[in-house]
């Protein structure tokens, strides 16, 4: 059985100017690219297949992540359906030199698994073990606009 913590990833993108808009700032739509990218891993880790992206429940940007920054993505898998995974994601700006965080953007991306004929196939139970997956699965629950 496949666990939250199996399912938990963070991956890191450096703001480089060509990911910028007009306020020298990320553009949001490189910073839901790389959360799509990064939940689908989360996605497919459970799965034991490909996952594509089936929606976006909720795309919350709080502040904006400057260049230069870094902007780390946590992703980790917290329900599943019958082909369906939902996954919280979370972006943050970092400070290269010093390591701050501060937290940006909100997500919740809905998965479904595809067969090798592309058509939605069943996934594993997702099982939380220990204290920390319980805490991820309760903070995602709570932020879930559908729980």
């Amino acid at each position: 059985m496949v666990t939250l913590l199996d399912t938990y990833i963070e991956n890191r993108e450096r703001v480089q100017p060509d990911d910028t808009n007009n306020y020298d700032t990320a553009h949001g739509g490189n910073v839901a690219k790389w959360m799509d990218e990064v939940g689908a891993m989360s996605a497919m880790r459970l799965a034991g297949h490909p996952c594509v992206t089936a929606s976006i429940d909720r795309l919350d940007f709080s502040r904006p992540i400057p260049r230069g920054d870094t902007c780390v993505i946590e992703s980790y898998a917290y329900e599943t359906g019958r082909t369906s995974i939902r996954v919280r994601l979370r972006a943050f700006r970092e400070t290269p030199e010093t390591g701050e965080r501060e937290l940006t953007t909100e997500a919740t991306f809905v998965f479904v698994a595809l067969d090798e004929d592309r058509r939605p196939t069943p996934v594993p139970d997702l099982t939380v073990e220990t204290e920390r997956g319980e805490s991820l699965r309760s903070a995602a629950l709570a932020a879930d606009p559908d729980e």
